[in-house]
């Protein structure tokens, strides 16, 4: 499949449900075959750091690390926004091996002139 899917995340850890719902359709996205771009922003983009995500939003849910690997395992891809990373003076050691900084230019690169799916929580 051809077609790109972007899920724009603003919450993190704050919500864990939410983190949940946008890694199970970023993951049903990129195990289908789909070139698949999470764009972290606000409070996600700590979500970037190996070994962050670490929640079940509810029960019956999936945790959610065991999302963020299969979202890996899958070729799934973050770019981070680097305005909110830094206003969180975060670190850039010990982000994901699938993460790369950048705003929405580069997310618009990415996209190209093709139609792609767009989720946003």
């Amino acid at each position: 499949m051809d077609t790109k899917t972007v899920v724009s995340l603003t919450t993190g850890l704050e919500d864990a449900e939410r983190v949940t719902v946008a890694f199970l359709v970023a993951v049903g996205s990129a195990e289908s075959g789909r070139p698949t771009l999470m764009f972290l922003t606000k409070e996600a983009v700590r979500l970037a750091h190996h070994g962050f995500a670490r929640a079940t939003a509810c029960d019956g849910c999936p945790p959610l690390e065991d999302l963020v690997r299969r979202y890996a395992d899958a070729g799934g891809r973050y770019l981070v926004c680097p305005i909110c990373f830094d206003a969180r003076h975060l670190p850039r050691e010990g982000l994901q091996d699938n993460v790369k900084l950048g705003g929405t230019v580069p997310m618009w690169e990415w996209i190209g002139d093709q139609a792609a799916n767009t989720f946003s929580y």
